[in-house]
């Protein structure tokens, strides 16, 4: 917002701006950091199940948990396929 009010013609410093646009309630738009991606030293693991054919039960498993939090703890739901 700094940069694209000086392109216009004015001086404003950086701060001025932050602290009105914060007495205004808005806030800026920018791309978040992305979480997705491994970290430096985290090893990539092959799927070892690409080219395997399933043909019975209980020859392969997965689950997964994912972390939920509610107004009073939180929980961890699991989900087992078969």
């Amino acid at each position: 917002m700094t940069a694209h009010l000086r392109r216009l013609g004015y001086v404003v410093n950086g701060k001025r701006v932050r602290r009105l646009m914060r007495l205004m309630g808005i806030q800026a738009i920018y791309p978040r950091r992305s979480s997705s991606s491994p970290g430096q030293g985290q090893k990539r693991y092959p799927y070892l199940l690409r080219n395997l054919p399933i043909t019975h039960v209980n020859q392969v498993w997965s689950a997964d948990i994912i972390y939920v939090p509610l107004l009073r703890g939180f929980m961890y739901p699991v989900a087992v396929i078969d």
